[in-house]
């Protein structure tokens, strides 16, 4: 598929800092969300660690509290781990007293942040980041903080077909490694069952779904009824509805190393969203300030992709169980809290 020249009137921006190896400026301070998963945080602290503009990083950790006897433990040692982390410059810890949840957690964590800087970094406890992921966040935050449509920057992108320009924008946002400004930020709103309402009035519903291929609508209904507790949802539908875009790689800068069955909010992804870590930088500008319809095409077929592949797994799986009569022991077991959730 051709790649549609920019329109006319489309800005184009360019970076003209010299190719230092390494960001030049004040790095944006990262705001880091952890729980119960000692290991991964580990890795993740790593990673990032292994970034050269690290050593001059602000770092907020925000610590949730432990929802559930079970998790007690898990949360302690996670605790302990903070209590000496080194690599940064300098290292700001807060340990809830009670649990809040990730999107209760994430989304005060960043206002606060917010709060006393212009942009943030947003990292979660499942996240490795390659070396080259700070050099463009925040080379991506200086370039575009002040070009209103650009509403964050994503450092993950999807294992997409077909050839992509460096970085491309697409309409929305995302929750893998990412960043934003206080000012767009702004823009957030919790509230569910408004942001539904807008999507149904303005009849955009089949566009935030990407032509049907990527349940967001259902997400979004699932949240309003308490069943998920997802922000990054809400965060995406916000962004979806005020037209903002947000920057992504062609080649991912993050990985999510959460989909082993440990995460609150990603245990059924399996491999689809897997990505192999850029090797090298990646450039950040030279591109028009407006939707990719060539990347958006790319991502509707990826999201086809993904979900029949899961839909197949899944049926594969419920036919496994019906015939060695497991259904009723494994609901028995998620209800006494030994299994996650199995939508079966």
């Amino acid at each position: 598929m051709a790649i549609d020249p920019p329109a006319a009137d489309a800005r184009i921006t360019a970076s003209s800092r010299p190719d230092t190896g390494s960001f030049a400026g004040v790095p944006a301070p990262i705001a880091l969300f952890v729980y119960a998963r000692p290991d991964h945080l580990r890795r993740t602290l790593e990673a990032l660690r292994a970034n050269p503009e690290a050593r001059d990083t602000l770092l907020y950790v925000f610590a949730d509290g432990a929802k559930e006897g079970a998790a007690a433990s898990k949360v302690q040692e996670v605790r302990r781990l903070l209590s000496d982390i080194s690599g940064f410059n300098p290292v700001h810890v807060t340990l809830r007293d009670q649990n809040c949840g990730l999107a209760g957690n994430l989304t005060s964590g960043i206002s606060e942040v917010l709060g006393r800087h212009d942009s943030v970094i947003v990292i979660e406890d499942d996240i490795l980041v390659s070396r080259h992921f700070l050099r463009f966040m925040n080379e991506a935050l200086a370039l575009y903080r002040d070009e209103p449509r650009v509403g964050s920057i994503s450092g993950y992108c999807y294992p997409l077909q077909g050839e992509l320009p460096e970085t491309f924008f697409v309409r929305g946002a995302d929750c893998w490694g990412w960043a934003t400004w206080r000012d767009r930020w702004r823009v957030y709103n919790p509230n569910g069952r408004e942001l539904l309402a807008e999507l149904r009035r303005r009849k955009l519903t089949r566009k935030f779904d990407f032509d049907n291929t990527m349940s967001l609508t259902n997400m979004l209904k699932e949240q309003i009824k308490g069943k998920v507790n997802s922000w990054a949802i809400r965060w995406h539908a916000s962004c979806f509805l005020d037209d903002l875009l947000i920057l992504y790689p062609a080649r991912s800068l993050v990985q999510n190393i959460g989909h082993d069955g440990t995460g609150t909010h990603s245990k059924e992804l399996g491999t689809a969203y897997d990505v192999e870590l850029s090797s090298g930088p990646v450039a950040v500008g030279g591109i028009a300030i407006e939707e990719n319809a060539h990347a958006r095409e790319a991502f509707r077929e990826f999201f086809q992709r993904a979900y029949k592949r899961s839909n197949i797994c899944r049926v594969i799986a419920i036919a496994i169980i019906e015939f060695m009569g497991l259904r009723e022991p494994l609901r028995n077991l998620r209800s006494r809290g030994l299994l996650p959730r199995l939508h079966l």
